[in-house]
């Protein structure tokens, strides 16, 4: 559920994330990353379980798992880029003046 995740923490988290100088719109998106790699990672991810849902009868969740695994390192290698290069983040915002 990361709606609630978001609505309870983030009144609380801005302003120390304010306070150290890190930009707010770059922290908005590093948050939703971080909430889209929760929710395909095993053993919690909602994501593998609406899959399993709608997967034919015979798929097993240990082989949604593993399909899933790709996706995992596609997102962690984006956050690595978010985190070395966060104008990758930054460039529309600030093409359109924000």
């Amino acid at each position: 559920e990361t709606l609630s995740m978001m609505i309870a923490t983030i009144p609380i988290v801005v302003p120390v994330i304010i306070s150290f100088g890190i930009d707010p719109v770059w922290f908005g998106v590093f948050l939703v990353v971080m909430m889209e790699v929760a929710l395909i990672t095993p053993p919690l991810g909602m994501n593998l379980y609406v899959m399993k849902g709608v997967a034919p009868p015979d798929i097993r969740t240990t082989e949604i798992y593993r399909g899933a695994i790709p996706f995992v390192i596609i997102q962690l290698v984006a956050l690595g880029l978010l985190i070395a290069f966060p104008g990758v983040a930054l460039w529309l915002p600030e093409a359109i003046g924000w």
